[in-house]
């Protein structure tokens, strides 16, 4: 089972959690403070540099019959769209860069490049895949309600379509975004009527028509004669950014160490142990300053879960001390590079299509699935904070070190 108790799960005492609360928070009272203009010219240079590839790609792509105009135009119209996606819509409809009071670039009016509304968006994942992260029963996101990500979720025959279904959402990413925003899981448990379903699609109707509209029917008339190429061109850019969108999104939520919670867990939560959970319930990836810009800065996605709407250019700073943190506290950080991640998530979509008694571990004791019951056998663990020889807090890292040392039995 998922975990129903962060604070016993992290083997830290009441006291330790609230203290990490304060830290963090100082971390984003800081960060505050410090923004300016450099922030400002960062996000303003984004666009421009964002707004510049996708003129250069449909200028380039007036000639797609070219070969290389054709490969060149499309790579410059793929990464544009990434850009868009990713640094861009995804952060600023977040409210990152609200505190400059630019229109231009303000979560009220910023509309992003792909079939799913804003206004959906801000819905499904700023307010309840942040609010939830990694509550079963509560976040939409675990597992899209198409996927098994968790033992949590007694499989069903459906579920030996995992790996299909996960192909699908990769490919078609921009179009399954739009269908979350749906809710059909709230309509499934009455919280939702279908009339209300019915207004929705109407407004995703409009949003699809705009989309469609320009990459497949405008641009690819203003070229001309070359209107078969430049449309072929559109659909892989937004291929590539659907492709890239879906493995970022995947490497920050589903590889091992992404924990899951219960609602129980949520009940009375502090915001101390909010920002515990987000920290145990995400996973960052390793890059360099371009991956890291091209995929919105969310190989930080520990940080940007801490810290959703401050500004994405901050988050490699703001690393450093959550890692300082992690430290400090004895937690787990956990990250990998960018192949180790999505191979892990992509593992566990393949073997969750299967049923348990197929498996090995546990529902307390799985690589992609943990509860506090797995430390059950090691009595005084997680009423013991400091280590009586060295002084040193034993916290959840220590603690997952013993318990592999000496694996709980059966």
């Amino acid at each position: 089972m998922a975990i129903t108790d962060v604070t016993q799960y992290a083997h830290l005492s009441d006291e330790d959690v609230e203290a990490l609360g304060r830290e963090l928070d100082a971390i984003r009272a800081d960060i505050e403070e410090s923004r300016g203009e450099r922030d400002a010219r960062y996000i303003r240079r984004a666009v421009h540099l964002q707004r510049t590839l996708v003129v250069g790609a449909r200028i380039l792509l007036m000639a797609s019959n070219n070969r290389l105009a054709w490969v060149a135009g499309t790579a410059m119209l793929g990464t544009g769209k990434i850009i868009e996606n990713m640094e861009l819509g995804h952060n600023i409809t977040h409210g990152q860069w609200d505190w400059m009071n630019d229109p231009e670039i303000h979560s009220t009016e910023w509309e992003w490049d792909t079939t799913s509304p804003s206004v959906h968006w801000k819905k499904s994942h700023n307010f309840i895949h942040h609010k939830y992260t990694n509550i079963v029963g509560m976040d939409d996101d675990v597992g899209y309600g198409i996927m098994r990500v968790t033992r949590d979720e007694p499989w069903a025959r459906w579920m030996i379509g995992n790996p299909i279904y996960n192909l699908l959402l990769g490919t078609l990413f921009e179009w399954g975004v739009a269908a979350h925003g749906l809710e059909l899981s709230r309509v499934r448990r009455h919280e939702k009527t279908w009339a209300e379903v019915r207004k929705d699609l109407r407004i995703i109707a409009k949003k699809v028509g705009r989309q469609v509209g320009k990459d497949y029917i405008v641009f690819p008339a203003l070229a001309g004669r070359n209107w078969k190429h430049t449309l072929r061109a559109n659909a892989v850019a937004n291929l590539i950014r659907n492709y890239w969108s879906y493995m970022v999104i995947f490497c920050g939520h589903f590889p091992d160490g992404a924990e899951k919670f219960t609602k129980e867990e949520f009940e009375n939560e502090t915001q101390a142990q909010w920002y515990l959970r987000q920290m145990l319930g995400s996973a960052n990836f390793h890059a360099g300053p371009v991956m890291a810009f091209i995929s919105g800065n969310l190989c930080y996605q520990i940080e940007h879960h801490l810290f959703p709407d401050l500004p994405s250019n901050r988050y490699a700073e703001i690393s450093v001390r959550v890692r300082e943190l992690c430290e400090k506290y004895d937690l787990p950080y956990t990250t990998g590079s960018l192949g180790r991640q999505y191979w892990q998530s992509f593992w566990t979509i393949l073997k969750l299509a299967l049923p348990d008694k197929l498996l090995k571990g546990t529902p307390d004791d799985a690589p992609e699935t943990h509860s506090e019951l797995k430390f059950r056998v090691r009595e005084g663990l997680r009423d013991s904070f400091v280590d009586p020889a060295t002084g040193k807090r034993r916290g959840l890292r220590t603690a997952l070190r013993e318990l592999q040392a000496a694996p709980v039995a059966p």
